[in-house]
């Protein structure tokens, strides 16, 4: 009653922050828009599992419901929402939810292939048919480990040409450390996609805020300041269910208090009644280790002014850097606004419009028959971008003898956004053919894509249900890189940057040189921090792509989509 009562109060038509899964009040951040899309793509992923992690009341279950509404017709779906269960109940479970007869799980003498059984026709039946199965399974970190690898057998569940069985796990961080046990790696190695979904940004959780209020009829001004906003993202982590939490409460606060704007003293007396004394000594600690980091990124800072002073004068003999100490960039260079990726089409170096993409058609349905029919036809456009022309040899082998390594991985488009460099995307259909397209710029709605007959944009959602993160592209190796055997490359590129950074010193006056390699790992592992990469102290090449980035290393970059 007094929750109603304070939604009039507020002028709204209904409670803004209920806890409740419920997809009209969905926030798409960037994270929720790309994991809702790791999502669809599952349902064309041609078998094996689909990973989706994140911190209780990140949204997760949220996701899954709008996943669920956009169903194709043409798809078979199982939901478990309760996996702890045996072998047994959990297959029964299966073949119940996708409307197969099985025999009850106490039943004596049943063996798992009597579930397996029926189950494997009616796969085949549906594949016959032309419609693709999924389960999924939410709260997947509560599965024991005889679960999961009974999973992994149904993906065995196969024709001839692809598997009848397309798994998603939903579940906390602690299901990915469950993956990494050694018992499990034949079923991690099965994971086509994996995603976790973080918490929302400070500036995504006003966003969100704001966002509830609307849907709930705000017409009016919001009752949370910038301030207080600031103050909720602090004490709620950026966590939606946390944040839901703490707005329903300090809005009931305000309201008994008369006070059409939420205080300081509100938010706090809200965050005591709501969050239980560890969850806000958490709160304390992760503010603490904010200021921490703030503290760490303005020395990493120095740190990478140093290397970047340091490398120049090599950089500069082996022509690596064209633009120094704010000196011009030459014609056909590549900039921040993604001339260089403009090149690539046209192989040529006249700039761009700042609004990348302008004029280019965008297409609802992207057939792989639009690309290129090998990788190494659209790498040989896509090297234009780094003012070479090869030839008609191997692509990589030519490239690397340039300097150029390439970069093949299976990626997020949240990484390809980092790298902040394009490169080529490898479009899979559901009868396995394949083309080959250039990826130009990105934003979080539309993809601008280089194909055999012209730039394109097209909806990420589209561009999941034919790209399985197969991503190639090029990075431009420093001196002496390439010089150095396989194994030992990571260690050349340490020892040339040791030689650019100051060396501590000991007591003594003389060099620390028993500690400078850990000197140095420790401000690697600082580089990587503020970049946003797995801090392990090692170079290896996303590391030296970023490294690259800010050095100013001359490289081409995604183009801006307005």
């Amino acid at each position: 009653m007094l929750k109603a009562m304070y939604a009039s109060f507020f002028g709204l038509q209904q409670e803004p922050f209920s806890i409740a899964p419920d997809p009209r009040y969905l926030y798409m951040s960037e994270h929720h828009r790309e994991a809702l899309a790791h999502l669809l793509y599952g349902i064309r992923g041609g078998g094996g599992f689909v990973l989706l992690t994140g911190e209780i009341g990140a949204g997760k279950t949220t996701v899954c419901r709008c996943f669920l509404e956009q169903i194709p017709e043409q798809c078979n779906f199982a939901y478990i929402f309760n996996p702890k269960l045996t072998v047994h109940e959990l297959l029964k479970a299966v073949c119940e939810e996708f409307g197969v007869d099985a025999p009850s799980a106490g039943t004596p003498g049943v063996t798992v292939q009597d579930y397996v059984a029926p189950l494997n026709r009616f796969l085949l039946d549906a594949h016959a048919g032309g419609r693709n199965s999924v389960l999924v399974i939410d709260e997947a970190q509560n599965l024991s480990v005889d679960l999961l690898e009974q999973l992994r057998l149904l993906t065995n569940l196969e024709t001839a040409e692809r598997k009848l069985l397309q798994i998603v796990l939903i579940g906390q961080p602690e299901l990915r450390d469950m993956l990494a046990r050694p018992e499990l790696e034949q079923l991690a190695q099965r994971v086509i996609a994996r995603f976790h979904l973080q918490p929302l940004s400070e500036s995504e959780t006003a966003q969100y805020v704001l966002h509830r209020l609307r849907v709930a009829g705000l017409g009016s001004a919001s009752p949370f300041d910038r301030k207080e906003l600031q103050r909720i993202h602090r004490l709620s982590r950026g966590v939606p269910r946390r944040i839901n939490l703490l707005c329903d409460r300090a809005l009931l606060g305000a309201y008994a208090h008369g006070q059409s704007r939420v205080g300081r003293e509100v938010v706090k007396k809200a965050a005591r009644e709501v969050f239980d004394d560890a969850a806000q000594r958490a709160a304390r600690r992760a503010a603490d280790r904010g200021n921490q980091f703030r503290m760490l990124a303005w020395g990493t800072g120095m740190v990478v002014l140093a290397v970047a002073v340091g490398l120049a004068a090599s950089a500069w003999q082996s022509g690596l850097l064209r633009r120094v100490a704010g000196a011009a960039a030459p014609a056909g260079a590549s900039s921040a606004n993604g001339q260089g990726a403009a090149a690539l089409a046209a192989g040529a170096a006249a700039a761009v419009p700042e609004a990348a993409g302008f004029g280019a058609p965008t297409l609802d349905r992207l057939d792989v028959a639009y690309g290129w029919r090998t990788e190494q036809q659209a790498l040989r456009v896509l090297s234009r971008g780094w003012g070479e022309l090869l030839g008609g040899g191997d692509v990589c082998d030519e490239a690397r003898r340039k300097q150029l390594i390439c970069y093949r991985s299976t990626v997020s488009l949240a990484l390809v956004q980092q790298l902040d460099r394009p490169g080529t995307l490898t479009l899979v259909n559901a009868n396995n053919q394949r083309g080959h397209v250039l990826l130009l710029g990105v934003n979080d709605q539309l993809a601008l894509l280089q194909t055999a007959d012209g730039r394109i944009k097209v909806p990420l959602l589209s561009l999941a249900q034919v790209w399985r993160g197969e991503f190639t592209t090029f990075w431009r190796a420093p001196p002496g890189y390439l010089e150095q055997s396989p194994g030992s490359q990571s260690t050349a590129v340490a020892q040339m940057l040791s030689q650019q950074l100051p060396v501590p010193s000991g007591p003594d006056g003389g060099a620390a040189s028993a500690s400078a390699e850990a000197s140095l790992r420790a401000r690697i592992h600082a580089f990587q921090v503020t970049q946003a990469l797995q801090p392990d102290g090692l170079i290896g090449p996303v590391t030296m792509m970023k490294l690259n980035r800010a050095l100013g290393v001359d490289e081409p970059r995604l183009e801006v989509l307005r």
